[in-house]
């Protein structure tokens, strides 16, 4: 399982969610506060209402027994109890629209919060986090903290004024049956908080597994070809069903444990009514109450016990709400990108000598990544990287876009350390073409555009044919205007690669950082990129990671990375002379295609 962000808590922690969930809606407080008086003219209507109404009926048994009905009076009491209901629904209504509006703001600028927040999370939070649980964070708990907010707030505060008002009216028209109905306040509040102990662990046990799900379906959408391609679908299925049935356990006890409460309080309320009616008779016999002040007062206990069991009904809304407020929150108090130096971007791009100077880095402090990496490289020339897998190659460019600090040493760009730049300006030099390509669902000219908005479309068109894009792109039925979804479809994964460098072709930045990015082209369109990449490279510093050691042979610059460390840097003939680990790469690679060691050398 995912393990919880730095801060997150697993249980507790309630009135503090709760009071900077609800400090959130201070820029809308004047719309709160106008629900909260339309919300108190509504209590306050449907309060006085049954007083009214058993006045009505004192005169209607008067007149039973006079045999004179005051009509007029009659008539007037049950205008104004019908002019309270009609008031009532009306502010019900104001209240309701007004918080509606209130939540939906909070809504907007929580989900803008959360955005602005993954722009500013450095890389390492994405890789120790499952996408599926940050995305259910960004959408589900969002989603449950507005409906949660929509359901209870007006009505939490409505039960309050309705409770309180019953209890002054029962208070008025009788203190020895008000005594009888507050004997269940202390019953109901005990229930209430055990209740509330048990089912916050339990709601955010739910959330948490909910979060586990969305990242086993991101992952299963996002390899579903590999899955069927090894036949793992029962193996996919099973893990899925274990992740269903654990969230399911916890929804059910998350469910159980604060759906107990209702029922509970409906027993405590009719056991409550029974005795008040009960002795309410026995007033009435006794000529202490009239029949209609007994109507009265038993409207007012339902008044009184009907909002008890309104809150606690309320109870799982609520924990489930701040279950997913703490995670929200979590989110966004993770730690961020530390403050950039400098201030505001730079209009100019930076540019320059590139040194790493003894640079020592790894993404977990006790487990160095690259030691003491040292190289030079100046301005339009070409450094190659190159290694086997998990040497450090693309850990190198990573640090020189800063998208990971370093951990002693220093990078300096024209003679300047980059840590003292602002990231943006720093990135607004470089091109990048990633091993794996990345697009958005848009079209294949906003996909290239991408790389400098606003380009116009013979730029766009120029960078295409640049990158041998145009005549494949001219072959489909709505050519440039093609839409792509799902990260490319209905593209080939080479098509996808070669739209990516296209797109850097239009950016046309100092420096280029080319991360395996013709390993997903076949031979021949791997010639023609090379073409490319060498027109392209022109007047720019380039770096290139590469597997493909046929596609680096013309690099200036060639650093051979083993296990954190440059083992051998040179160009093509001086690291094959040297017979070193370079070398054994390239036999690895070529050696075998003509069995001829003298090959090599002839730089096939």
């Amino acid at each position: 399982m995912t393990a919880p962000l730095s801060g997150e808590p697993a249980g507790g922690s309630f009135w503090p969610t709760a009071r900077r969930l609800l400090g959130l809606l201070r820029p809308f407080r004047w719309q709160m506060l106008a629900a909260v008086a339309a919300t108190c003219c509504f209590a306050a209507s449907n309060v006085a209402a049954p007083k009214y109404l058993g006045d009505a009926t004192d005169i209607v048994v008067a007149g039973l027994f006079t045999g004179v009905l005051n009509e007029p009076q009659l008539g007037k009491l049950l205008a104004a109890v019908a002019l309270m209901y009609v008031g009532a629904s009306l502010f019900n209504w104001i209240q309701g629209t007004l918080t509606a509006s209130s939540v939906h703001g909070l809504m907007y600028r929580l989900r803008a919060s959360v955005e602005d927040k993954l722009h500013r999370l450095p890389s390492s939070y994405f890789q120790e986090q499952s996408r599926g649980d940050v995305l259910s964070r960004a959408t589900n708990d969002i989603d449950n903290i507005s409906q949660a907010l929509n359901q209870v707030l007006t009505q939490l505060i409505m039960s309050v004024l309705m409770l309180c008002g019953a209890l002054a009216m029962m208070l008025w028209i009788s203190p020895l049956l008000a005594g009888i109905a507050l004997v269940s306040v202390p019953l109901t509040t005990l229930i209430t908080v055990l209740v509330a102990r048990r089912s916050q662990a339990q709601f955010a046990l739910q959330w948490t597994e909910t979060g586990e799900l969305n990242a086993h379906v991101d992952e299963f959408i996002t390899g579903h070809e590999v899955i069927k391609a090894f036949g793992h679908q029962e193996q996919a299925a099973s893990v899925f069903q274990a992740s269903n049935d654990r969230l399911a356990r916890a929804s059910a006890k998350a469910q159980y444990a604060s759906g107990v409460v209702q029922p509970l309080m409906v027993l405590i309320a009719n056991l409550n009514y029974v005795a008040v009616a009960v002795v309410g008779a026995l007033q009435v016999t006794a000529g202490a109450m009239t029949i209609g002040g007994i109507q009265a007062f038993i409207q007012f206990s339902r008044l009184f016990t009907q909002p008890v069991g309104q809150i606690g009904g309320m109870l799982n809304v609520i924990q489930s709400c701040l279950v997913s407020a703490r995670r929200v929150f979590a989110l966004l108090d993770a730690p961020e990108i530390p403050a950039e130096p400098g201030g505001a971007r730079s209009a100019a791009e930076p540019a320059g000598r590139i040194v790493f100077h003894d640079v020592i880095f790894g993404y977990r402090p006790s487990v160095p990544v690259v030691r003491g990496l040292s190289f030079a490289v100046d301005p339009g020339r070409t450094v190659a990287i190159v290694g086997h897998t998990g040497a450090g190659k693309t850990t190198v460019v990573n640090l020189l876009m800063r998208f990971y600090e370093v951990d002693s040493g220093r990078i300096t760009m024209g003679g300047i350390d980059i840590a003292a730049m602002p990231r943006d300006a720093l990135r607004a030099g470089f091109g990048v073409v990633l091993q794996d390509a990345w697009l958005f669902s848009g079209t294949i000219r906003e996909n290239i555009e991408y790389g400098r908005p606003g380009a116009s479309d013979s730029e766009i068109v120029a960078a295409a044919e640049a990158s041998h894009v145009d005549h494949f792109v001219r072959s489909l039925p709505a050519g440039y205007d093609t839409l792509l979804d799902n990260g490319g479809d209905p593209l080939s994964q080479g098509q996808r690669q070669l739209i990516s460098i296209a797109r850097a072709q239009l950016a046309d930045r100092s420096v280029l950082i080319l991360d395996e990015a013709t390993s997903s082209v076949d031979s021949r369109t791997e010639v023609l990129i090379r073409q490319a990449m060498q027109r392209l490279r022109q007047g720019k510093t380039s770096f290139v990671i590469a597997h493909r050691l046929s596609t680096v042979r013309d690099a200036d610059l060639i650093l051979v990375m083993d296990h954190g460390r440059i083992a051998e840097q040179g160009n093509h003939r001086s690291l094959l002379a040297a017979n070193g680990h370079y070398t054994r790469l390239y036999n690895a690679q070529f050696a075998g295609r003509t069995g001829m060691p003298g090959a090599l050398e002839a730089g096939i």
